[in-house]
């Protein structure tokens, strides 16, 4: 199974972060990825640029709304992830636990959607173009 770890912090621990020498952290996040990739889970992984680069589309009106800037409270925020395959959600939790994160960060664990869960759209026409396009893509 495929499980997404999504990156939280709070405001403090995004302030912690831009005072630690960035070094050390690029070597405890790349032993962190190593230890996984050793393990033969990891899959993929991306850290996120600051918020306030990014932009907001909004579908709340009749033709989406795109605004600057981080939408919401820092805490609603993520700031990178990793596509893990484990055997189920405890061993993601358990990779989860090892990130080499400090107080006010969080990890949230979700499972990746696949196949089975739409089964009973078998033989639609997106989802098998779907099996193409993530083997043409080297994601299956």
């Amino acid at each position: 199974m495929k499980y997404m770890l999504i990156m939280r912090a709070n405001a403090a621990a995004v302030e912690a972060a831009k005072n630690m020498p960035i070094e050390e952290m690029i070597n405890a996040m790349g032993a962190y990825n190593e230890s996984m990739m050793k393990a033969g889970v990891l899959l993929s992984g991306e850290g996120l640029s600051d918020a306030e680069e990014g932009a907001v589309v909004d579908f709340a009106a009749e033709e989406p709304i795109v605004t600057d800037g981080p939408y919401g409270e820092i805490h609603e925020l993520f700031n990178g992830f990793w596509i893990i395959q484990v055997a189920n959600k405890e061993e993601a939790v358990e990779w989860a636990k090892r990130a080499p994160l400090g107080a006010g960060s969080k990890l949230e664990v979700r499972r990746v959607t696949d196949e089975s869960d739409f089964e009973d759209f078998s033989g639609n026409e997106y989802l098998e173009k779907e099996k193409g396009w993530r083997k043409d893509l080297g994601t299956e």
